[in-house]
């Protein structure tokens, strides 16, 4: 059973620069397609970005390209997010996935495993 335990994250002003970490337990990380996911107070679960165990392959969410990058260290079986330029509408809590499948997954429900959400709040 897979782990995902989440840190990073907190205030930022509109603008500024916040980074999440999520490191894994088990041996599935290096294999396992990772992914950053958001969730505002009354508002679906939405797909922020993904990464292969490729690192080269990864994918970005419209709202966020140029400005969130994502990545991976295998050896410390931690994928990270660098958020920058930050938004005030990007206010929610930020929750990592993994998920086991091959294909490269956007959808929250092929993800199989999360860490337990981090908030991110950006000021106006």
């Amino acid at each position: 059973q897979v782990q995902l335990v989440a840190s990073g994250g907190g205030l930022a002003h509109a603008g500024g620069s916040l980074r999440l970490s999520c490191a894994a337990s088990g041996r599935a990380f290096s294999s396992s397609l990772m992914g950053w996911f958001r969730q505002a107070p009354g508002k679906e679960r939405e797909f922020v970005s993904a990464i292969s165990r490729n690192p080269s392959n990864t994918g970005y969410a419209e709202s966020v390209k140029g400005r969130l990058t994502i990545h991976r260290d295998n050896a410390k079986n931690t994928v990270y997010l660098q958020m920058n330029s930050l938004k005030p509408e990007e206010t929610a809590v930020y929750f990592c996935g993994l998920s086991t499948g091959y294909a490269f997954a956007r959808r929250a429900q092929d993800f199989g495993s999360w860490g337990q959400g981090n908030q991110v709040t950006v000021s106006s």
